[in-house]
């Protein structure tokens, strides 16, 4: 199934800003941090079509999935 990967901030240095992907059926957003290495400790908000998901959530065909770091600040 094709989903749409849209990565922000940090997470974008040496990877993609956006990239549309083939995944099998019955791949959950934590299947995607982890096929992308990302830093588990450093994972902010995961969004799916604009919705906020945890990483246990299947992805479906055509589906967005937006991935953004832990924002720091004062």
């Amino acid at each position: 199934m094709k989903v749409t990967v849209k990565l922000f901030a940090t997470f974008r240095a040496g990877r993609f800003n956006i990239e549309v992907r083939d995944y099998p059926a019955g791949t959950t957003v934590a299947d995607v941090v982890k096929d992308l290495e990302l830093p588990g400790e450093k994972l902010g908000i995961l969004m799916i079509n604009h919705r906020h998901v945890d990483l246990d959530r299947v992805l479906s065909e055509g589906e967005t999935l937006a991935i953004f770091p832990l924002v720091g600040g004062g």
